[in-house]
């Protein structure tokens, strides 16, 4: 073989494993939280000046952080997905990946998230343990509380709080809005998405709202968690004392959430995998462009 050919060949090869370790840790759904952390930065914008380096550490912790949580769950979550004829595609069970591959994956990117931390300030590399844990440890509520989803909600509303911190290196109540909006945004869409698995859930002795309420009773919370999402973010309106355009954006969202929900139905789950994650990923990068445009205009 060529040197040429050679080249052409580790680089197809290169492109095909980073696109089986995309797929496992479904890089594009981070467009679900990403666009809420920027959303807080550009909210600290406002009594700070954040600098091109940090707008990049804060874009590769979230990779990082997302990534390591991620890859982590696909591990502990391996003899549970071979059993599921949804999730027995995935990487592992279909041994696209070897643990040891995944495991090397997460260590290299909770490294990344760690020192990405550490170059945004001191407080946020102390900080990025703790967040780490509540991250992986998500993997394992399934297995002891049908409130997985808040959990899941929690430990990703982390996202704007960290981004606040490492913009103005302190805490704001006012913040606190928008980290819980996404909580109840997460933990609402995360239960539609886990009425496809309620039978086999019950099987395996698995806990979710959808399992143990029924699609009826889980599909209501989740309701009501996104209408919680909309008051969050109303508050957050407040709080900042914000330009009205917001509103016009807020409402658009509310729109939308209520369009998510109509499209879901307990004896009618085909449209999910659209509302999962098309409607929501309008919702998150809306919000950003909302606290964008009313930061210039404001």
């Amino acid at each position: 073989m060529s040197g040429e050919n050679y080249i052409v060949g580790l680089a197809l090869l290169l492109k095909n494993k980073i696109l089986v370790y995309g797929k496992m840790i479904k890089f594009s759904h981070t467009i679900f939280a990403l666009p809420f952390a920027f959303s807080a930065v550009v909210m600290g914008w406002e009594t700070h000046s954040p600098s091109a380096w940090d707008f990049f550490w804060i874009l590769t912790a979230m990779v990082g952080a997302r990534s390591a949580a991620m890859g982590f769950n696909r591990i502990a979550d391996a003899e549970i997905d071979i059993k599921n004829s949804r999730t027995a595609i995935r990487e592992i069970p279909s041994g696209a990946l070897s643990k040891k591959d995944v495991a090397l994956f997460v260590g290299l990117s909770g490294l990344a998230f760690v020192l990405s931390a550490a170059m945004l300030s001191k407080l946020c590399f102390i900080l990025s343990f703790p967040v780490l844990f509540f991250l992986m440890f998500y993997s394992y509520t399934k297995r002891f509380t049908k409130y997985c989803h808040l959990y899941l909600g929690f430990a990703i509303s982390l996202a704007p709080v960290g981004a606040w911190v490492a913009i103005t290196g302190t805490l704001s109540w006012s913040i606190v809005f928008l980290s819980l909006g996404l909580m109840t945004y997460i933990a609402g869409f995360d239960i539609l998405y886990a009425c496809q698995d309620i039978d086999f859930d019950r099987t395996e002795g698995l806990f979710s709202l959808p399992s143990k309420l029924g699609p009826k009773k889980a599909m209501q919370i989740s309701s009501l968690l996104h209408v919680c999402t909309f008051v969050f973010l109303l508050a957050m309106y407040a709080a900042f004392g914000m330009h009205p355009v917001f509103l016009v954006f807020l409402g658009v969202i509310g729109l939308l959430l209520i369009a998510e929900h109509q499209m879901v139905k307990p004896d009618n789950l085909t449209q999910i995998n659209m509302a999962f994650f098309q409607m929501n990923s309008i919702i998150s990068v809306l919000l950003f462009v909302g606290v964008l445009t009313q930061g210039f205009l404001k």
